[in-house]
């Protein structure tokens, strides 16, 4: 084998010989391998994007003789995470029999299911609409990747030619066509009318590239991204400025968070007018580059190239009109001046899906903007859950990537608004939306959980993610909230949760726990007042510190955190939940419990007092009363447990049993108890009750609400 340079500038050369040594001989692992390191360079291709394949010899499990299998990515997936489970493998020369049935391209949709017939593997993944375009092709290992310096220039107006004088002749053309059937033969043809290329430029598109052996598709994918990204390179600013140049400057760091902060909840509002949406927000210096140019009035409404883009921004952003230094504050000001901005937009959206649809296209979908892009200050994108908005993002900056590169070699060019219809309401890709497992009772909902690093308050943030939600935890000890993130990262992924040190009784710590929601997700929907501590003490030993804590910790910071809450959901419009952990204590008159029990009672009569005054903006406040969750909590540190102990005359070790005992169940109350009453109240079946207290004690009569 020719030596070749592994020295990229532009691409990471990640291959291990060491290794893919020990994988030698299983292509197919081998395979796997190669994908994975793709995957992992996300200049080579997005999340969720491109596919490759090998073919190899395995025996049939019909007749026992060797046959030639292609194994090749599956519908969805990701190359960077691939797995085998997540390859579909053909018998090669059925699926390429399938031509001799194949009607034209007004027919090529009915091919997808004769895939089926071509299955090897009856284990293996789906075949994607991208299976032909690998099967037509001769070679052992295939890669077709969306890299932007690739896609640039096949989105550059003069991309065929650019492509040709760039490698020689030894990089093939095909124009633009939607991916499939006939885009397979396509490609067939180019490579028999252009022997011995190396690959293929899609486009509007992508890249094909290819090799005899794992390793040489790999090199060869990096080489020809390398040469391509070192052509962009080579040319910027040679035209002029990139985008024109500057427009105006990019608003300071710390101006652009709050004004990000401020504004993301009013948008998540307007975004979430058919669904409730999850948001993400970057400030990242290529998009900043972008909307602060003299080109985005120009670029920006001509919408994305590669397929792969537009299917998860929409066929444009929308664009506001606001300036870095807008004072936000006036809300209701606020929302009256975006309100035609966002109706305008729908009103295109839904112009051109009646302009191209055909009669039998899908129903419209949400005609809301997902990508939004504020000026000075950064780009916002709102999907159905955190992922798809923060891969929405990537998705976008990678087609700024793409306009940037088109425009400095010559000018970009996006797809035909009826080419960009067919692929984003094709049926083949609405099976596949149809096919998706049924979201959650809280998909969607962003949740802030106070005290939520531990015991009830962690319980409930689980609860709440394994429902759909996302939630942002908090904690007064940063060790204990680094500890939590952590095991929330392990568990449910980086996408589940975020992170905010809170004090509960300072206002300032509050003030930025809802910025950093705003900042993460764009909002919340549910709050919960669970933070909180336990002094048991009788009347003579209980002291003015102890009391003021007590107020502070409990009923000042329900209070100051439910006012903060309220803020940020009017600027949504889209309703709420709080809930407050409150207690048994609230009703029921016991020894030694004069500063806890008390306050405990304002929390509950507060929660209804908000209650009263908030129904009216569908913001509902309801209360479950906790008692004696001892597991994981640290109401029972700080000689709280010993305190209770001696007030009813038994040793700390007997307290569980005593507390189970007491009750009409004769349960012990676990964190998970309090998480499924929470769960109850935001899951969707409660949505009319508000003012409510929910009692999870095993049973304590005198705890009855009456």
């Amino acid at each position: 084998m020719t030596a070749r340079t592994t020295d990229f500038k532009h691409v990471s050369y990640l291959w291990d010989e060491a290794k893919a040594a020990e994988l030698a001989g299983d292509e197919v692992a081998l395979l796997i391998y190669r994908s994975n390191l793709l995957g992992a360079d996300l200049r080579l291709t997005n999340y969720g994007g491109g596919n490759t394949s090998c073919k190899a010899m395995a025996k049939d499990p019909l007749t026992g003789e060797e046959t030639e299998v292609m194994w090749v990515k599956g519908s969805g997936g990701d190359l960077g995470t691939l797995k085998k489970s997540g390859l579909a493998a053909l018998y090669v020369d059925r699926l390429r029999s399938l031509k001799n049935i194949y009607r034209g391209l007004a027919h090529e949709d009915e091919m997808v299911e004769l895939f089926n017939h071509c299955i090897y593997d009856l284990q293996s993944k789906a075949p994607s609409i991208d299976t032909p375009l690998h099967g037509f092709l001769p070679f052992r290992h295939i890669d077709h990747l969306h890299p932007d310096a690739a896609i640039a220039i096949a989105a550059a107006k003069d991309g065929e030619q650019i492509t040709k004088e760039l490698f020689g002749g030894t990089i093939g053309w095909v124009p633009w066509q939607k991916p499939g059937f006939e885009l397979g033969l396509m490609l067939r043809k180019c490579l028999d009318e252009n022997p011995g290329i190396r690959g293929i430029m899609l486009g509007s598109h992508g890249l094909f590239t290819w090799g005899d052996t794992a390793y040489e598709s790999y090199i060869n994918t990096l080489e020809v991204i390398e040469t391509c990204a070192r052509y962009l390179e080579e040319n910027y600013g040679k035209k002029g400025p990139v985008f024109g140049g500057q427009r105006i400057a990019p608003a300071e760091p710390e101006l652009r968070q709050k004004q990000a902060a401020a504004i993301a909840p009013v948008l998540r509002g307007f975004c979430s007018s058919e669904r409730h949406m999850v948001g993400h927000f970057t400030d990242d210096t290529r998009v900043l580059e972008f909307i602060n140019s003299n080109d985005l009035d120009k670029l920006a409404p001509l919408g994305t190239s590669c397929p792969d883009h537009f299917l998860r921004t929409k066929i444009s952003p929308l664009v506001l009109d606001l300036g870095t230094g807008e004072d936000l504050s006036d809300v209701e000001a606020l929302k009256v001046r975006l309100a035609p901005e966002f109706e305008a937009y729908r009103k295109m959206y839904t112009d051109y899906y009646e302009t191209c649809k055909h009669d039998n296209s899908p129903a419209i979908r949400d005609a809301n903007p997902v990508i939004i892009l504020y000026p000075g200050i950064g780009m916002f994108s709102f999907a159905k859950d955190k992922q798809t908005a923060r891969v929405a993002a990537e998705f976008y900056t990678n087609a700024i990537n793409v306009m940037k590169g088109a425009e400095a070699i010559s000018e970009y060019t996006s797809l035909p608004r009826q080419e960009a219809f067919n692929i984003e309401y094709w049926l083949l890709e609405e099976a596949k939306l149809q096919r998706m497992p049924k979201p959650k009772p809280l998909t969607g909902k962003i949740a802030l959980v106070t005290g939520s690093a531990g015991g009830i308050g962690k319980a409930i943030a689980k609860k709440f993610v394994e429902e759909g939600a996302v939630v942002v935890l908090n904690d007064m000890n940063a060790e204990r909230l680094e500890g939590a993130g952590e095991e929330f990262k392990s568990k449910y992924g980086r996408d589940s949760f975020a992170t905010a040190q809170l004090d509960v009784t300072s206002a300032a710590q509050i003030g930025a726990a809802f910025d950093a929601a705003a900042l993460a997700f764009g909002g919340v929907d549910i709050v919960v007042n669970n933070a909180g501590l336990s002094i048991s003490k009788t009347i003579a030993d209980h002291t003015e510190k102890d009391w003021d804590l007590l107020y502070d910790v409990l009923v000042k910071g329900q209070f100051l955190v439910t006012q903060a809450a309220v803020a940020v959901m009017k600027k949504q419009g889209t309703g709420g939940d709080i809930l407050n952990i409150v207690s048994k204590n609230a009703l029921v008159s016991g020894p030694n419990n004069a500063g806890y029990g008390s306050a405990k009672a304002a929390q509950l009569h507060l929660g209804r007092l908000n209650a009263a005054e908030l129904g009216a903006d569908h913001i509902r406040v309801n209360t479950v009363n906790p008692d004696a969750v001892i597991s994981d909590s640290n109401i029972w540190a700080g000689g709280w447990a010993e305190g209770r102990a001696k007030a009813y005359g038994i040793t700390v070790a007997e307290l569980p049993a005593y507390y189970a005992k007491r009750t009409l169940l004769n349960e012990v109350i676990l964190p998970e108890d309090i998480a499924n009453a929470c769960f109850a109240f935001t899951g969707g079946l409660l949505n009319k009750s508000t003012g409510n207290v929910l009692n999870v004690d095993g049973g304590v009569a005198t705890a009855f609400v009456r």
